[in-house]
């Protein structure tokens, strides 16, 4: 039985269903309390938007396939304003035209839930699984000094947890959420305990659904004032600052003893677990380093792990974006080497075991004083 064939009252809470990870997250957002739903299709998210076609409108709520990408995300600036709970989705190429009104929705403090289920780039690339998408979710996706919180599931029932968190986040701090997902992960079918949450709904003291009874309220990004615009900024910023100390998320694995650490997310940290399974097994102490919240980075929870390991591997389906962060994370303290595939090619676990191994004789042979590559 494939999921478009499974009946929306037999998802019920507690139950063990086979699920593709794109109807997952589809149904997850649903039982979140999605209030409407904007996009358009693209692979390898299309089954996201044709779950919602279907499940949106039995639900009594809003659906819109829109005529683009760009229609898609102003309508759902337009519906968050309003305070409603809105989920967009989309890939890569679809994410890139979405810049412009996601700058805007961080100007002006609208949350709003945004799930990229990357593909293979630059360009329109091919449908292939992408980490490539990392550098757009974190360091800023549209114009001006923001940021917006980027969570990064590595299961399909992992994503559909944090679709509740994603919602949560928003609202809590008025601004728009990435869920950054892979092809594989959008793609791929396991069974998943269906454990459905609500976020509790923040008191609205801010949206534009009328002004009957109170003074009017107005939603905006512009501030042609200098001081003004300067003003707002700090404030932006110090929300930031709160995000970054209140929301970091990670998981570790056999890090107890671990001379070497796999930072990876996503579907790498799925091909990492099998790799330290097999580097442990040909005496290699290896563990894994799993970053959940890709911003806010978990810098100070891997600068500690890392001062206690020989030498760290960030495996990646990029040509090596996170590493970035995680060199800033260890400011040259510990080794880190790189191991990644693009264009739509995964890493495979024998690929990073011998990784594992070039890293650890680079690391035997001489102290561990400074950031190197292993492989280019």
């Amino acid at each position: 039985m494939t999921t478009a064939t499974i009946p929306p009252a037999t998802l019920h809470h507690g139950h063990r269903v086979l699920m593709k990870g794109n109807e997952a997250m589809a149904e997850a957002a649903i039982r979140a309390g999605c209030d409407a739903y904007f996009g358009y299709p693209i692979t390898p998210q299309a089954e996201l938007l044709e779950w919602m076609a279907r499940r949106m409108p039995e639900e009594g709520r809003p659906f819109v396939q829109a005529e683009s990408e760009l229609g898609a995300i102003d309508m759902a600036l337009g519906a968050a304003a309003t305070g409603a709970r809105v989920l967009v989705s989309s890939s890569s190429p679809g994410i890139s035209l979405m810049a412009e009104a996601m700058s805007y929705m961080a100007g002006a403090e609208i949350p709003m839930v945004l799930v990229n289920v990357m593909r293979g780039g630059p360009g329109l690339g091919g449908i292939g699984p992408s980490q490539a998408d990392y550098f757009q979710a974190t360091k800023g996706h549209g114009h001006g000094d923001y940021r917006v919180p980027v969570l990064a599931p590595s299961s399909i029932g992992e994503a559909m947890a944090l679709m509740a968190d994603a919602f949560e986040l928003a609202e809590r701090y008025r601004t728009p959420v990435f869920i950054l997902a892979d092809g594989t992960l959008g793609q791929a079918m396991e069974p998943v305990e269906l454990h459905f949450r609500e976020p509790a709904r923040v008191a609205d003291t801010w949206s534009v659904r009328g002004a009957d009874g109170r003074q009017p309220r107005v939603v905006r990004s512009m501030h042609l004032e200098p001081e003004d615009l300067e003003q707002h900024n700090r404030h932006l910023q110090a929300k930031f600052a709160e995000i970054s100390a209140r929301e970091v998320r990670w998981a570790g694995e056999n890090l107890e003893g671990a001379d070497l650490v796999i930072v990876a997310y996503g579907t790498a940290a799925r091909v990492a677990r099998t790799a330290i399974a097999r580097a442990r097994a040909e005496g290699l102490r290896a563990g894994l380093f799993r970053p959940i919240t890709l911003w806010p980075f978990p810098s100070a929870a891997l600068a500690e792990v890392a001062a206690r390991a020989r030498g760290l591997l960030t495996v990646e389906l990029s040509a090596g974006q996170m590493v970035e962060d995680v060199r800033l994370a260890v400011e040259g303290r510990t080794p880190v080497a790189f191991e990644g595939r693009t264009g739509g090619m995964i890493p495979t676990p024998g690929e990073v075991v011998e990784a594992l191994h070039r890293l650890h004789a680079a690391t035997t042979a001489r102290p561990a004083s400074a950031t190197m590559e292993v492989r280019p």
